[in-house]
């Protein structure tokens, strides 16, 4: 089949199922080349092959284990050297077993490694490239809960409000520089995400869960006009639009030489 337009090299962590395999398959029918990147090398050279021949793309496997550092800094070698990447989807990550009482500590350190440390490198990592370059576009997927940290495992929450900060202070200093930043806030989504962390999407009412291909159609969509934050499922925009602001509001009061008269403490005169 012969390629789309050509947009360069997409580079797509945890691509081997759910949200990044996904991602994959639309990009590479957008015309983007495919560098895939994740654990099961088999997996990702089947979805490379099958990609390659439908699309008319160059498609690419790394198979790499973003929990361990030297696996991070081989990507980021890449990320660092080869012009053609354009587009970073930085995807890779697992979620909790249980409630947070309930979980293994080393476990959670482990999620803390892949969901924090490995998604840091590689988004700083790639602002740094592409600001120099003048052009390029980061998609960070963190998730709801990044918002709403109550309702979820505490680690895993606080991982993806991690990433979900990390995108908006990274947006403001790449403003101007040509660099699109785009973090993606997923609700429930019907993928292997839930069987992997011990779980059963069954448990939850259908009507919360979205099926993967309309999550990054919706996601896709939210790039394309230009989003910074994206929640696919989110039907009045003014919601967001009103926390954005409350938050503007609430930042300007977060740091001041004398204490908020509320609570009744007498300011100490300035040195």
């Amino acid at each position: 089949m012969a390629r789309a337009a050509h947009l360069g090299t997409a580079l797509v962590t945890g691509a081997s199922s759910g949200i990044g395999a996904t991602y994959a398959a639309k990009l590479a029918a957008r015309g983007y080349d495919l560098l895939l990147v994740a654990r099961d090398g088999k997996r990702l050279d089947a979805i490379a092959a099958e990609l390659a021949e439908k699309h008319g793309i160059s498609a690419e496997s790394l198979p790499a284990d973003l929990a361990k550092r030297e696996d991070v800094k081989r990507i980021e070698a890449r990320l660092r050297t080869d012009d053609k990447i354009t587009l970073l989807v930085n995807n890779a990550g697992i979620g909790p077993k249980g409630p947070l009482l309930a979980d293994d500590i080393d476990y959670l350190d482990q999620m803390i490694d892949l969901n924090v440390t490995a998604a840091n490198r590689l988004a700083v990592a790639a602002a740094q490239v592409f600001a120099k370059r003048g052009s390029g576009a980061i998609i960070n997927i963190a998730s709801g809960v990044a918002i709403a940290p109550e309702v979820f495992n505490g680690t895993y929450s606080g991982t993806k409000s991690f990433v979900l900060g990390l995108t908006q202070s990274l947006a403001r200093e790449l403003e101007g520089k040509g660099v699109r930043l785009q973090a993606v806030l997923p609700g429930l989504t019907r993928t292997e995400f839930f069987d992997r962390a011990g779980g059963d999407v069954q448990n939850y009412p259908p009507e919360m869960v979205m099926h993967v291909d309309d999550l990054v159609e919706a996601a896709l969509a939210g790039f394309d006009t230009g989003e910074l934050v994206t929640i696919p499922s989110l039907e009045d925009a003014s919601l967001w639009q009103s926390f954005e602001t409350a938050r503007a509001a609430l930042g300007a009061q977060v740091s001041s030489n004398k204490p908020a008269a509320r609570y009744g403490v007498t300011a100490k005169a300035a040195a």
